[in-house]
């Protein structure tokens, strides 16, 4: 076994497996949170079950979307020399793209789940309504899984090109980029939706309040998930062509720069949204105030998400 073959059969076992392991543990916490929500309301049973099935089948997104990709890798690669070193590690960012991205994925959108669950039981006659927000909300939180299997099948595309360690590890960062820069806002827009789902809970006046700024706030968490996937499309399409040692570094300190960036960005920019949307539960007359006071906050925490990407785009079209 050459060190070529690991990296590309590590690339197809590793996706499913991670992915797997990240749908299975958020389809438990949504199974317990479910159960949780009948204990405490067992009249309400037909509307947790509705919503605790609904919400499993959008986690499994995340579990499908795996299985396709390691398909494609397995099926595309059959006729290949998987043995090359440089093709094997350019392939193994899609593990990045797509097994990291669901894992992390699958495992928080148990959050919003459970919560709506329980805000079920504490609203059974309005449970339609936290439907509707929950699935609004998670299905903005699915969204870094499209945006890997996309970038799965560019990286495959163009991981048979990659004829030097250089132009690899540029390929393998465009993965690490949107992977890792995946986790912060895909963690911070569960945090805000699980906590949109209690605040519909406690008070159900605040429902149109709260859904306003669900889609404005959740829109400024996603920004640096766009801002990564950015990055992860100008790499692979300079990755093309042959490239010089000093562009190969470059390229591959560009994707690992905005991926670490994005992390710690949207989870604050979640808490932020959070901490606005329970305060609006105690103090609904004071909307206004608590929504421009969270959005201002987060527009100044996106701020480093943009310097990321300002700096990624010159390291891209200057630094070479």
């Amino acid at each position: 076994m050459t060190l070529g073959s690991f990296f590309h059969y590590g690339s197809i076992a590793g996706t499913i497996a991670c992915s797997a392991l990240g749908i299975s543990i958020g389809l438990s916490y949504i199974a317990k949170g479910a159960i949780d929500a009948l204990y405490t309301q067992p009249s309400a049973h037909k509307e947790i079950s509705k919503i605790s099935i609904l919400a499993m089948a959008l986690t499994e997104t995340g579990g499908v979307i795996g299985l396709t990709v390691s398909l494609m890798l397995f099926i595309t690669t059959l006729k290949l020399d998987n043995t090359l070193l440089y093709p094997g590690l350019a392939r193994f960012g899609i593990f990045f793209t797509t097994g990291l991205v669901s894992l992390f994925v699958g495992i928080v959108s148990a959050l919003p789940a459970r919560q709506a669950c329980l805000s079920v039981a504490r609203q059974p006659f309005f449970s339609t309504k936290i439907m509707n927000l929950l699935l609004i909300t998670m299905s903005i939180v699915q969204t870094p899984i499209i945006f890997g299997f996309l970038a799965a099948v560019m990286i495959n595309s163009q991981a048979n090109t990659a004829e030097s360690i250089g132009q690899a590890l540029a390929i393998l960062s465009a993965g690490v980029c949107l992977g890792i820069g995946s986790i912060g806002p895909a963690y911070g827009q569960s945090i805000y939706a699980a906590q949109a789902c209690e605040t519909l809970g406690n008070n159900r006046d605040t429902y149109r309040g709260i859904l306003t700024f669900s889609l404005i706030s959740q829109a400024m968490i996603e920004s640096p998930i766009i801002f990564a996937l950015l990055i992860t499309l100008v790499i692979l399409g300079t990755t093309s062509n042959l490239m010089t040692p000093i562009q190969a570094v470059v390229t591959t300190v560009a994707g690992f720069c905005v991926g670490i960036n994005n992390i710690a960005t949207g989870i604050s920019s979640g808490r932020t949204a959070a901490a606005a949307s329970k305060q609006i539960t105690h103090n609904l007359s004071s909307y206004t105030a608590i929504t421009r006071t969270s959005l201002i906050a987060q527009g100044l925490i996106d701020t480093f998400a943009i310097y990321g990407l300002l700096i990624g785009l010159l390291l891209l079209f200057l630094g070479k």
